[in-house]
């Protein structure tokens, strides 16, 4: 019988760790655990990871290069800088939609108790996702549909309320989706602030 390559089981072990994550009130992840739901040893986990650490830093790894060779993509397919920023929210929260153990690992949640590192590099996640919306709305400063002193601010209100909308995914034990009434709630973000007329 053949045996299966190292990357693939590497890809197997982080599937089933992500698969784990999906469980509302999963009892804390350990090795033991993730050893009997793929059938194999710890011993064999180890081969393949050092540690538990290091299976949460592959699970980060995947969300890094999946989440940000996306945005180079709407960067690359829209030149509007609002429509990118749009893109941006919108693809984050329907990322977690759709992998909800991962959601777990972005807000943190699945990384308590573990290395420090792990969420460090978590932290350093968001910046770049702060950064890139930074991007794109400085664009829309460029073509006129923005103000400048207003890019921090809109940046970081838009992270704010995808993180936001992340948590509220799990901790309604996956119920909340985050993509529900998002396209009217970024819109509203990403509008001209109204003068008030008296």
């Amino acid at each position: 019988m053949a045996s299966t390559p190292p990357g693939q089981r590497r890809m197997e072990i982080l599937r089933a760790l992500a698969e784990m994550l999906e469980q509302p009130k999963g009892d804390k992840i350990t090795t033991a655990a993730l050893a009997r739901k793929l059938a194999f040893s710890e011993a064999a986990l180890y081969r393949h990871f050092a540690s538990k650490a290091q299976m949460f830093e592959g699970l980060i790894e995947f969300i890094e290069s999946t989440v940000f060779g996306l945005i180079n993509q709407i960067a690359e397919r829209h030149d509007d800088g609002l429509t990118q920023a749009r893109d941006i929210v919108g693809m984050l929260l329907q990322f977690a939609s759709q992998n909800p153990g991962m959601t777990r690992v972005l807000i943190g949640e699945a990384l308590v108790n573990e290395d420090e590192r792990l969420q460090l590099r978590m932290n350093h996640f968001y910046d770049r996702v702060d950064l890139a919306l930074k991007q794109a709305l400085r664009q829309s400063v460029a073509e006129g549909q923005a103000h400048e002193n207003e890019v921090q601010a809109r940046a970081g209100m838009l992270t704010s309320f995808v993180i936001g909308r992340w948590h509220r995914y799990a901790k309604s034990g996956f119920k909340n989706n985050p993509s529900q009434d998002a396209p009217l709630q970024i819109a509203l973000l990403l509008s001209a602030p109204q003068s008030s007329s008296s």
